[in-house]
């Protein structure tokens, strides 16, 4: 099965905890206000029954929640271009999730890497929803026919094993029913990593507040943190392969040219053998120029959650007409009597 029998639809999400960072931006939204310019229709999440794999403040997640909308739309997204909702306003997911529950193997789910990681030595005490969650996100994919998945390069096992399931329920069921998902992994800065630790990824968890930039940082914060970041005794290099080895001297060049629109080769290009005295700053500037105006915007929206909650509400209205019909088809073929 191809995915030209279905209509080319995208879909994706954001985990509500511990707020928006440049990361979530470079890595994920600023890709998906490009996409919803295009043919492919386009459905965005913030995905709150994932954050509840671990335990969350009940107030706190509602708040990130609201910040994970307010700065999907200050970046840009169009809730009339796109769908834009909250995971847990649309029952058909976790609804969906069950049928792939019985159709995963286990083999599969001891597999996800994402799970080890996350669970530790303590997987003992790891909740259910922690381990069974690749299901779920395969549900949110698959319950919209989904055929296309942009994700970071640490999500795409999760894509692989939507692929997994929907062919063995197609081939379960002897039915064509349900797109083999395609991950899109592409363009500068889509994996951002820590300021102060190169080989590790930036994250809102992170110990210090200066290894990530907040997308509710203002403008003097962005540039004190860049201008702080961790580097090496050597400049920027006379061409990409100078950078090898060098991770945190990589992720600065690879944060500009995310930020910039430009190719890493061309960031070097123009700062060939220039050292971070100069490199720095610049970032600094750039990276006001680009957030400072999200950031004000981010902090408007919040200011009125009654609209970000109606906006949200509507995306869920709009999610529904779409999953409805194949949550119901879907129930039909596995034979659930309605």
């Amino acid at each position: 099965m191809t995915d030209s029998t279905f209509t080319p639809r995208v879909f994706s999400g954001i985990k509500p905890s511990g707020g928006l960072t440049l990361g979530n931006y470079l890595g994920a939204i600023k890709r998906w206000v490009d996409m919803q310019d295009g043919e492919t229709e386009t459905i965005y999440c913030a995905v709150d029954l994932h954050a509840i794999t671990v335990w969350q403040d009940p107030t706190g997640l509602k708040a990130g929640t609201r910040e994970i909308a307010a700065g999907m739309l200050a970046s840009g997204i169009d809730p009339e271009k796109s769908i834009l909702f909250n995971q847990s306003q649309v029952p058909e997911h976790t609804q969906l999730a069950w049928i792939f529950n019985c159709v995963a193997r286990l083999g599969w789910m001891n597999r996800m890497t994402q799970f080890k990681d996350k669970a530790g030595k303590n997987a003992e005490k790891a909740s259910l929803g922690l381990y069974a969650y690749p299901s779920l996100m395969a549900a949110d994919i698959l319950l919209y026919h989904a055929t296309h998945v942009p994700v970071g390069e640490d999500q795409k096992q999760h894509v692989e094993l939507t692929r997994d399931i929907a062919n063995k329920f197609n081939n379960d069921f002897g039915v064509d029913f349900f797109p083999v998902t395609e991950p899109v992994i592409e363009g500068p800065g889509t994996r951002v990593m820590n300021l102060r630790d190169g080989t590790k990824k930036m994250s809102k968890s992170g110990e210090s507040d200066m290894e990530r930039i907040n997308m509710l940082d203002d403008a003097d914060t962005i540039a004190k943190k860049f201008k702080k970041a961790k580097t090496d005794p050597d400049g920027i290099p006379e061409t990409l392969d100078g950078l090898n080895g060098r991770p945190e001297a990589k992720n600065l060049v690879d944060i500009y040219s995310g930020l910039a629109d430009m190719t890493a080769e061309a960031v070097v290009a123009e700062y060939a053998g220039a050292g971070w005295g100069k490199f720095k700053p610049a970032l600094a500037e750039l990276a006001v120029a680009k957030l400072a105006p999200i950031s004000d915007e981010m902090k408007r929206l919040m200011d009125d959650p009654a609209e970000i909650d109606r906006k949200l509400a509507r995306g869920a209205e709009r999610a529904r007409e779409i999953a409805t019909p194949i949550l119901e088809k879907t129930y039909d073929i596995v034979g659930l009597l309605r």
